[in-house]
Protein backbone atom coordinates (compact mmCIF):
# COMPACT_ATOMS: atom_id res chain seq x y z
CA UNK A 1 0.00 0.00 0.00
CA UNK A 2 1.15 3.48 -0.92
CA UNK A 3 -0.88 6.53 1.29
CA UNK A 4 0.00 10.31 -0.37
CA UNK A 5 -0.66 12.61 2.67
CA UNK A 6 0.31 15.91 4.59
CA UNK A 7 0.79 16.51 7.95
CA UNK A 8 -2.29 16.38 10.13
CA UNK A 9 -4.96 16.89 7.61
CA UNK A 10 -7.42 14.04 7.13
CA UNK A 11 -4.61 11.73 6.11
CA UNK A 12 -3.27 11.71 9.32
CA UNK A 13 -6.45 9.23 10.46
CA UNK A 14 -5.20 6.78 7.76
CA UNK A 15 -1.73 7.02 8.51
CA UNK A 16 -3.19 6.41 11.92
CA UNK A 17 -4.95 3.51 11.07
CA UNK A 18 -2.45 1.79 8.84
CA UNK A 19 -0.06 2.22 12.20
CA UNK A 20 -2.55 0.64 14.41
CA UNK A 21 -3.50 -2.02 11.47
CA UNK A 22 0.46 -3.11 11.17
CA UNK A 23 0.12 -3.28 7.70
CA UNK A 24 3.48 -2.82 5.50
CA UNK A 25 2.88 0.44 3.56
CA UNK A 26 4.74 3.37 2.00
CA UNK A 27 4.07 7.00 3.33
CA UNK A 28 4.80 9.66 0.47
CA UNK A 29 4.45 13.45 1.81
CA UNK A 30 2.04 15.30 -0.72
CA UNK A 31 2.77 18.76 -0.43
CA UNK A 32 -0.31 21.11 -0.85
CA UNK A 33 -0.85 25.31 -2.20
CA UNK A 34 2.31 24.55 -4.38
CA UNK A 35 2.92 25.26 -7.54
CA UNK A 36 1.96 22.29 -10.18
CA UNK A 37 5.71 22.32 -11.44
CA UNK A 38 6.65 20.90 -7.77
CA UNK A 39 6.93 17.21 -8.43
CA UNK A 40 5.67 16.61 -4.78
CA UNK A 41 3.12 18.94 -5.06
CA UNK A 42 -0.83 17.68 -5.15
CA UNK A 43 -1.20 19.78 -8.07
CA UNK A 44 1.65 17.84 -10.08
CA UNK A 45 -0.20 16.33 -13.64
CA UNK A 46 1.10 12.26 -11.90
CA UNK A 47 -0.86 13.23 -8.72
CA UNK A 48 -3.94 14.50 -10.59
CA UNK A 49 -4.42 11.15 -12.47
CA UNK A 50 -4.53 9.38 -8.64
CA UNK A 51 -6.74 12.35 -6.93
CA UNK A 52 -8.39 14.44 -9.27
CA UNK A 53 -9.28 17.47 -6.56
CA UNK A 54 -5.71 17.76 -5.91
CA UNK A 55 -6.43 16.86 -2.33
CA UNK A 56 -4.60 14.26 0.41
CA UNK A 57 -4.99 11.51 1.35
CA UNK A 58 -5.09 9.47 -1.24
CA UNK A 59 -4.20 5.54 -1.17
CA UNK A 60 -3.12 2.90 -4.02
CA UNK A 61 -3.08 -0.65 -3.45
CA UNK A 62 -2.08 -2.52 -6.60
CA UNK A 63 -4.76 -1.32 -9.28
CA UNK A 64 -7.21 0.27 -6.44
CA UNK A 65 -7.33 4.20 -6.11
CA UNK A 66 -9.11 5.39 -2.92
CA UNK A 67 -9.28 9.05 -2.25
CA UNK A 68 -11.66 8.98 1.03
CA UNK A 69 -10.52 9.02 4.16
CA UNK A 70 -13.47 6.76 5.54
CA UNK A 71 -13.14 4.88 2.99
CA UNK A 72 -9.74 4.33 3.62
CA UNK A 73 -10.02 4.02 7.32
CA UNK A 74 -12.64 0.81 6.35
CA UNK A 75 -10.11 -0.63 3.62
CA UNK A 76 -7.12 -0.58 6.17
CA UNK A 77 -9.67 -2.29 9.08
CA UNK A 78 -10.73 -5.25 6.29
CA UNK A 79 -7.29 -5.90 4.96
CA UNK A 80 -6.28 -6.33 8.90
CA UNK A 81 -9.31 -7.84 10.79
CA UNK A 82 -7.37 -9.15 13.52
CA UNK A 83 -5.97 -5.25 14.08
CA UNK A 84 -9.70 -4.86 15.54
CA UNK A 85 -10.06 -1.80 13.98
CA UNK A 86 -13.65 -2.69 12.53
CA UNK A 87 -14.79 -5.95 15.23
CA UNK A 88 -16.42 -8.71 13.60
CA UNK A 89 -19.30 -8.26 15.69
CA UNK A 90 -23.09 -7.78 15.81
CA UNK A 91 -24.97 -5.79 12.81
CA UNK A 92 -26.25 -3.79 15.72
CA UNK A 93 -22.43 -2.73 16.09
CA UNK A 94 -21.66 -2.52 12.69
CA UNK A 95 -25.02 0.18 12.88
CA UNK A 96 -23.22 2.08 15.35
CA UNK A 97 -20.12 2.63 13.43
CA UNK A 98 -22.14 3.74 10.46
CA UNK A 99 -24.04 5.92 12.31
CA UNK A 100 -20.97 7.94 14.41
CA UNK A 101 -18.49 7.75 11.45
CA UNK A 102 -21.68 9.42 9.54
CA UNK A 103 -22.24 11.89 12.02
CA UNK A 104 -18.30 12.68 12.29
CA UNK A 105 -17.92 13.52 8.30
CA UNK A 106 -21.76 15.18 8.45
CA UNK A 107 -22.05 17.14 11.30
CA UNK A 108 -19.02 17.25 13.29
CA UNK A 109 -16.21 17.97 10.64
CA UNK A 110 -18.31 20.41 8.26
CA UNK A 111 -17.85 23.43 11.01
CA UNK A 112 -14.48 22.42 10.90
CA UNK A 113 -13.62 22.63 7.52
CA UNK A 114 -15.92 25.76 6.19
CA UNK A 115 -14.08 27.64 8.57
CA UNK A 116 -10.96 26.59 7.34
CA UNK A 117 -12.22 27.31 3.73
CA UNK A 118 -13.20 30.65 4.39
CA UNK A 119 -9.43 31.22 6.36
CA UNK A 120 -6.91 29.75 4.17
CA UNK A 121 -8.14 27.61 1.75
CA UNK A 122 -10.45 29.47 -0.84
CA UNK A 123 -9.31 32.60 -2.67
CA UNK A 124 -9.54 35.62 -1.05
CA UNK A 125 -12.49 36.80 -3.38
CA UNK A 126 -14.32 33.97 -2.38
CA UNK A 127 -13.91 34.14 1.66
CA UNK A 128 -16.17 35.15 3.81
CA UNK A 129 -15.60 35.89 7.59
CA UNK A 130 -18.50 36.26 8.69
CA UNK A 131 -19.47 32.70 8.64
CA UNK A 132 -16.97 31.78 11.34
CA UNK A 133 -19.79 32.45 13.68
CA UNK A 134 -22.03 30.39 12.32
CA UNK A 135 -18.98 27.52 11.79
CA UNK A 136 -18.81 27.82 15.93
CA UNK A 137 -22.99 27.50 16.52
CA UNK A 138 -23.38 24.47 13.78
CA UNK A 139 -20.02 22.82 15.78
CA UNK A 140 -21.55 23.58 19.52
CA UNK A 141 -24.46 22.04 17.83
CA UNK A 142 -22.98 18.74 16.25
CA UNK A 143 -21.21 18.47 19.96
CA UNK A 144 -23.83 18.72 22.07
CA UNK A 145 -25.82 15.87 19.71
CA UNK A 146 -22.69 13.44 20.09
CA UNK A 147 -22.95 14.37 23.92
CA UNK A 148 -26.35 11.91 23.24
CA UNK A 149 -24.96 9.46 20.36
CA UNK A 150 -21.79 8.18 22.87
CA UNK A 151 -21.74 6.33 26.52
CA UNK A 152 -19.38 7.09 28.92
CA UNK A 153 -17.10 4.06 27.95
CA UNK A 154 -13.48 4.75 27.31
CA UNK A 155 -14.41 4.09 23.72
CA UNK A 156 -16.69 4.64 21.03
CA UNK A 157 -17.64 1.18 20.74
CA UNK A 158 -17.71 -1.01 23.45
CA UNK A 159 -14.97 -1.94 25.22
CA UNK A 160 -12.04 -1.95 22.34
CA UNK A 161 -10.35 0.51 20.40
CA UNK A 162 -11.56 1.41 16.77
CA UNK A 163 -11.81 3.66 13.57
CA UNK A 164 -14.44 5.57 14.94
CA UNK A 165 -11.85 6.27 17.45
CA UNK A 166 -9.70 7.24 15.30
CA UNK A 167 -12.13 9.81 13.37
CA UNK A 168 -13.30 11.27 17.28
CA UNK A 169 -9.92 11.48 18.27
CA UNK A 170 -8.40 13.32 14.79
CA UNK A 171 -11.53 15.10 14.73
CA UNK A 172 -11.34 17.05 18.14
CA UNK A 173 -7.88 17.40 17.28
CA UNK A 174 -8.46 19.41 14.44
CA UNK A 175 -11.12 21.68 15.98
CA UNK A 176 -8.68 21.89 18.70
CA UNK A 177 -6.07 23.42 16.06
CA UNK A 178 -9.15 25.56 14.59
CA UNK A 179 -9.69 27.35 17.80
CA UNK A 180 -12.95 25.83 18.46
CA UNK A 181 -14.35 25.61 22.26
CA UNK A 182 -14.03 21.96 22.67
CA UNK A 183 -15.47 21.11 26.03
CA UNK A 184 -13.08 19.19 28.47
CA UNK A 185 -14.19 15.94 28.12
CA UNK A 186 -13.46 15.40 24.22
CA UNK A 187 -9.99 16.97 24.66
CA UNK A 188 -9.50 14.50 27.23
CA UNK A 189 -11.00 11.86 24.72
CA UNK A 190 -8.24 13.36 21.82
CA UNK A 191 -5.56 13.35 24.66
CA UNK A 192 -5.86 9.58 25.83
CA UNK A 193 -6.28 8.68 22.33
CA UNK A 194 -3.00 10.58 20.88
CA UNK A 195 -1.00 9.01 23.49
CA UNK A 196 -1.57 5.08 21.56
CA UNK A 197 2.26 4.14 20.31
CA UNK A 198 0.39 4.03 17.01
CA UNK A 199 -0.52 7.51 17.23
CA UNK A 200 2.52 8.64 18.49
CA UNK A 201 4.56 6.64 15.41
CA UNK A 202 1.87 8.49 13.18
CA UNK A 203 2.77 11.95 14.37
CA UNK A 204 6.55 10.95 14.39
CA UNK A 205 6.19 10.77 10.68
CA UNK A 206 4.57 13.84 9.63
CA UNK A 207 6.36 15.99 12.44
Amino acid sequence: MKLYGFGQSRSFRCLWALEEAGLPYEYVNTKLRTEAEDPESAKHPSYLELNRQGKVPTLTDGDLVLTESLAILNYVARSAPESGLLPYDSMKAYARIDELNSFVLAELEQPLWSKGKHWFALPEEHRIPQMFETAKFEFQKAVNTLDHLLGDGEYAIGKRFTLVDIMLAHTFNWAIRFEFDVPDHYRALRDRHYERPAAQRAMAIVS
